[in-house]
Protein backbone atom coordinates (compact mmCIF):
# COMPACT_ATOMS: atom_id res chain seq x y z
CA UNK A 1 0.00 0.00 0.00
CA UNK A 2 1.04 2.88 -0.85
CA UNK A 3 1.13 5.73 1.87
CA UNK A 4 2.52 9.37 1.34
CA UNK A 5 5.23 10.47 4.39
CA UNK A 6 5.09 13.33 6.60
CA UNK A 7 8.31 14.31 6.36
CA UNK A 8 9.84 15.00 10.25
CA UNK A 9 10.25 18.93 10.23
CA UNK A 10 6.66 19.43 8.50
CA UNK A 11 5.44 17.29 11.78
CA UNK A 12 6.89 19.80 14.17
CA UNK A 13 6.01 22.30 12.53
CA UNK A 14 2.18 21.77 12.39
CA UNK A 15 1.88 19.32 14.76
CA UNK A 16 -1.96 18.92 14.50
CA UNK A 17 -1.89 18.05 11.20
CA UNK A 18 -3.96 14.94 10.53
CA UNK A 19 -4.44 13.04 7.11
CA UNK A 20 -6.47 10.33 6.23
CA UNK A 21 -5.02 8.38 3.63
CA UNK A 22 -7.00 6.29 1.21
CA UNK A 23 -5.71 3.53 -1.69
CA UNK A 24 -8.14 2.53 -4.14
CA UNK A 25 -7.40 0.01 -6.39
CA UNK A 26 -9.30 -1.58 -9.64
CA UNK A 27 -11.26 1.81 -9.92
CA UNK A 28 -13.66 2.04 -12.37
CA UNK A 29 -14.69 5.88 -12.75
CA UNK A 30 -15.52 5.82 -16.65
CA UNK A 31 -19.47 4.84 -15.98
CA UNK A 32 -21.69 6.95 -13.44
CA UNK A 33 -21.66 6.60 -9.60
CA UNK A 34 -24.89 7.63 -8.37
CA UNK A 35 -24.30 8.08 -4.57
CA UNK A 36 -21.40 10.55 -5.78
CA UNK A 37 -24.20 11.94 -8.03
CA UNK A 38 -26.50 12.07 -5.12
CA UNK A 39 -24.31 13.72 -2.64
CA UNK A 40 -22.97 16.62 -5.04
CA UNK A 41 -26.87 17.14 -5.83
CA UNK A 42 -27.70 17.02 -1.88
CA UNK A 43 -25.33 19.41 -0.92
CA UNK A 44 -26.33 22.08 -4.07
CA UNK A 45 -29.88 21.74 -3.03
CA UNK A 46 -29.37 22.44 0.77
CA UNK A 47 -27.31 25.69 -0.04
CA UNK A 48 -30.19 26.68 -2.53
CA UNK A 49 -32.80 26.15 0.38
CA UNK A 50 -30.74 28.23 2.48
CA UNK A 51 -30.35 25.13 4.73
CA UNK A 52 -26.44 24.64 4.77
CA UNK A 53 -23.53 26.94 3.45
CA UNK A 54 -20.04 25.94 2.98
CA UNK A 55 -17.38 26.67 5.43
CA UNK A 56 -15.59 29.81 5.02
CA UNK A 57 -12.34 31.29 6.25
CA UNK A 58 -14.66 32.16 9.71
CA UNK A 59 -14.97 28.53 10.23
CA UNK A 60 -12.29 27.34 12.15
CA UNK A 61 -11.32 24.08 10.47
CA UNK A 62 -10.78 26.83 7.18
CA UNK A 63 -9.00 29.44 9.71
CA UNK A 64 -6.69 26.92 10.77
CA UNK A 65 -5.25 26.49 7.16
CA UNK A 66 -5.39 30.31 6.39
CA UNK A 67 -3.18 30.20 9.64
CA UNK A 68 -1.05 27.43 8.57
CA UNK A 69 -0.48 28.79 4.93
CA UNK A 70 0.18 31.97 6.55
CA UNK A 71 3.34 29.84 8.87
CA UNK A 72 4.64 28.84 5.46
CA UNK A 73 4.39 32.11 3.55
CA UNK A 74 1.88 32.10 1.51
CA UNK A 75 -1.46 34.37 1.55
CA UNK A 76 -4.59 31.78 2.23
CA UNK A 77 -6.81 35.03 0.89
CA UNK A 78 -4.87 34.77 -2.31
CA UNK A 79 -3.67 31.59 -2.91
CA UNK A 80 -6.65 29.84 -0.91
CA UNK A 81 -6.62 25.97 0.58
CA UNK A 82 -8.22 23.82 -2.08
CA UNK A 83 -11.35 22.99 0.29
CA UNK A 84 -11.99 27.23 1.00
CA UNK A 85 -12.04 27.92 -2.99
CA UNK A 86 -14.04 24.81 -3.70
CA UNK A 87 -16.75 26.32 -0.80
CA UNK A 88 -16.81 29.44 -2.11
CA UNK A 89 -17.40 27.92 -5.53
CA UNK A 90 -20.63 26.49 -4.62
CA UNK A 91 -21.85 29.09 -2.58
CA UNK A 92 -21.33 31.40 -5.44
CA UNK A 93 -22.31 29.39 -8.04
CA UNK A 94 -24.23 26.84 -6.50
CA UNK A 95 -23.11 23.98 -7.84
CA UNK A 96 -20.08 22.11 -7.72
CA UNK A 97 -18.08 21.10 -10.51
CA UNK A 98 -18.58 17.54 -12.19
CA UNK A 99 -15.23 16.52 -13.60
CA UNK A 100 -15.31 12.44 -13.25
CA UNK A 101 -16.90 10.12 -10.58
CA UNK A 102 -13.60 9.43 -8.42
CA UNK A 103 -12.94 13.19 -8.01
CA UNK A 104 -16.10 14.08 -7.55
CA UNK A 105 -16.60 12.21 -4.77
CA UNK A 106 -13.67 13.27 -2.81
CA UNK A 107 -14.99 16.90 -3.65
CA UNK A 108 -18.21 16.37 -2.09
CA UNK A 109 -16.45 15.20 0.68
CA UNK A 110 -13.79 17.64 1.08
CA UNK A 111 -17.13 20.43 1.32
CA UNK A 112 -19.33 18.91 3.70
CA UNK A 113 -16.92 18.38 5.81
CA UNK A 114 -14.85 21.38 5.40
CA UNK A 115 -11.32 19.57 4.85
CA UNK A 116 -8.96 19.77 1.83
CA UNK A 117 -8.69 16.92 -0.49
CA UNK A 118 -7.09 15.52 -2.86
CA UNK A 119 -5.90 12.67 -5.42
CA UNK A 120 -2.99 11.14 -7.58
CA UNK A 121 -3.07 8.81 -10.11
CA UNK A 122 -0.76 5.75 -8.68
CA UNK A 123 0.56 5.29 -12.48
CA UNK A 124 2.05 8.78 -12.37
CA UNK A 125 3.39 8.88 -9.41
CA UNK A 126 7.24 8.12 -9.16
CA UNK A 127 8.58 6.23 -6.41
CA UNK A 128 7.62 7.06 -2.57
CA UNK A 129 5.28 10.21 -1.97
CA UNK A 130 6.46 12.81 0.57
CA UNK A 131 5.20 15.87 2.31
CA UNK A 132 7.69 17.74 2.98
CA UNK A 133 9.29 21.65 2.87
CA UNK A 134 10.23 22.53 -0.51
CA UNK A 135 14.00 23.91 -1.62
CA UNK A 136 13.26 26.00 -4.07
CA UNK A 137 14.81 24.40 -6.96
CA UNK A 138 11.87 21.69 -7.49
CA UNK A 139 9.76 22.21 -10.55
CA UNK A 140 5.86 21.96 -10.80
CA UNK A 141 3.03 21.65 -13.57
CA UNK A 142 0.37 23.02 -12.78
CA UNK A 143 -3.18 21.08 -13.48
CA UNK A 144 -4.73 21.75 -16.71
CA UNK A 145 -1.54 23.30 -17.92
CA UNK A 146 1.03 21.18 -19.09
CA UNK A 147 3.51 23.58 -20.76
CA UNK A 148 3.57 26.10 -17.81
CA UNK A 149 6.74 25.00 -15.40
CA UNK A 150 6.68 26.95 -11.92
CA UNK A 151 9.16 26.38 -9.25
CA UNK A 152 7.42 26.60 -5.50
CA UNK A 153 9.15 29.09 -2.92
CA UNK A 154 11.72 27.57 -0.74
CA UNK A 155 9.57 26.86 3.28
CA UNK A 156 6.49 26.36 0.91
CA UNK A 157 5.02 23.03 2.31
CA UNK A 158 4.44 20.38 -1.15
CA UNK A 159 3.82 16.84 -1.98
CA UNK A 160 6.67 15.62 -3.51
CA UNK A 161 8.25 12.13 -5.29
CA UNK A 162 11.75 11.56 -7.25
CA UNK A 163 10.11 13.36 -10.27
CA UNK A 164 8.44 16.53 -8.62
CA UNK A 165 6.28 18.60 -7.01
CA UNK A 166 2.71 17.03 -6.73
CA UNK A 167 0.82 19.74 -4.95
CA UNK A 168 1.67 23.64 -4.06
CA UNK A 169 1.05 25.22 -1.41
CA UNK A 170 0.21 22.17 0.63
CA UNK A 171 -3.17 21.53 -0.85
CA UNK A 172 -3.95 24.66 -3.28
CA UNK A 173 -3.35 23.05 -6.00
CA UNK A 174 -2.30 19.42 -7.63
CA UNK A 175 0.32 18.78 -10.46
CA UNK A 176 -1.19 18.09 -13.95
CA UNK A 177 1.08 14.75 -14.32
CA UNK A 178 -0.75 13.00 -11.59
CA UNK A 179 -4.02 13.99 -12.62
CA UNK A 180 -6.97 11.69 -11.84
CA UNK A 181 -8.96 11.28 -15.32
CA UNK A 182 -11.84 8.54 -15.62
CA UNK A 183 -9.26 6.49 -17.02
CA UNK A 184 -7.08 5.91 -13.88
CA UNK A 185 -7.41 2.51 -11.76
CA UNK A 186 -4.99 3.08 -8.81
CA UNK A 187 -5.93 5.83 -7.01
CA UNK A 188 -4.04 7.24 -3.70
CA UNK A 189 -6.48 9.73 -2.27
CA UNK A 190 -6.14 12.61 0.84
CA UNK A 191 -8.10 13.97 3.44
CA UNK A 192 -6.24 16.41 6.12
CA UNK A 193 -7.19 18.59 8.89
CA UNK A 194 -5.24 20.87 11.31
CA UNK A 195 -7.36 20.00 14.23
CA UNK A 196 -8.64 16.63 13.59
CA UNK A 197 -12.14 16.93 14.04
CA UNK A 198 -14.42 15.03 11.23
CA UNK A 199 -11.93 13.42 9.88
CA UNK A 200 -12.74 9.86 10.32
CA UNK A 201 -16.37 10.12 9.51
CA UNK A 202 -14.91 12.13 6.26
CA UNK A 203 -12.58 8.78 5.33
CA UNK A 204 -15.61 6.71 5.92
CA UNK A 205 -17.72 8.72 3.73
CA UNK A 206 -15.42 8.70 1.05
CA UNK A 207 -14.58 4.90 1.57
CA UNK A 208 -18.05 4.42 0.99
CA UNK A 209 -18.40 5.91 -1.92
CA UNK A 210 -15.69 4.26 -3.52
CA UNK A 211 -15.90 0.72 -2.63
CA UNK A 212 -18.66 -0.12 -4.57
CA UNK A 213 -16.65 1.04 -7.78
CA UNK A 214 -13.40 -0.36 -6.66
CA UNK A 215 -11.36 -3.79 -6.02
CA UNK A 216 -10.14 -2.83 -3.06
CA UNK A 217 -10.04 0.33 -0.68
CA UNK A 218 -7.49 0.49 2.45
CA UNK A 219 -7.66 3.77 4.61
CA UNK A 220 -4.38 4.67 6.81
CA UNK A 221 -3.95 7.54 9.07
CA UNK A 222 -0.83 9.92 9.03
CA UNK A 223 0.31 12.43 12.25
Amino acid sequence: MTVPHLHPDVAAAFPAARIAVLTARGVRADRPWPATEAALARLEARTAAGEWRPADEHDPRIAAWHTAYRAFGTNPRRIRPSVDALGRRLAKQGALPRINPAVDSYNAVSVRHALPAGAFDLAAVDGPVEIRFADGTEHFTPLGEPDTTEHPKPGEVVYADAAGILTRHWNHRDAHRTRVTARATDVLFVLETMDGAELAEAAGELQALLAPHSTEVAVRHLG
